[in-house]
């Protein structure tokens, strides 16, 4: 082949053995939860606190759109620790904590919610803060971060 020949190859055709780093043992989590069905979130929920349960708390996500996620659904999936007994019999949880479900939409609308709720709360914050505000004694607040690796500054 001629110089011409190999100054014309793509960068693309080249290619590179990968070096893949051994990955190395790991504990096992006890949250580990199965993927959910599409269009679907999958979150950990308090279900009982300190050996009392927690019915507010369940209640509440039932209330918001949630429900609760049984070890039944995922029938290959014999590792997923189920609750025995009791008012959550069948349904996947572990130390105090049930596994539950809702649509993507639900899950954006709280998000968007309480975004809304943590700006107006900043925004507030602010003005009462400014109100204060002596002349003499301006309040800056810079509101900037930089994440560097090493180098000089620019």
């Amino acid at each position: 082949m001629t110089t011409k020949g190999i100054k014309n190859l793509s960068r693309k055709t080249e290619t590179r053995e990968q070096v893949t780093r051994k990955r190395g043992w790991v504990p096992p989590s006890n949250l580990d939860a199965p993927e959910p069905p599409e269009g679907y979130h999958h979150r950990w929920v308090r279900s009982e606190y300190r050996g009392q349960q927690d019915e507010k708390n369940v209640i509440g996500r039932l209330r918001s759109g949630y429900e609760l996620v049984r070890a039944d659904e995922y029938p290959d999936r014999m590792d997923l620790p189920a609750i025995a007994d009791g008012k959550y019999k069948g349904v996947i949880g572990t130390g105090g904590l049930i596994l539950m479900r809702c649509p993507i939409e639900v899950k954006e609308d709280r998000d968007e919610y309480f975004r809304g709720l943590t700006n107006d709360k900043t925004t507030a914050i602010e003005k009462d803060l400014h109100k204060d505000e002596h002349p003499a004694m301006p309040i800056h607040q810079e509101r900037q971060s930089r994440v560097t690796f090493g180098g000089k500054k620019s």
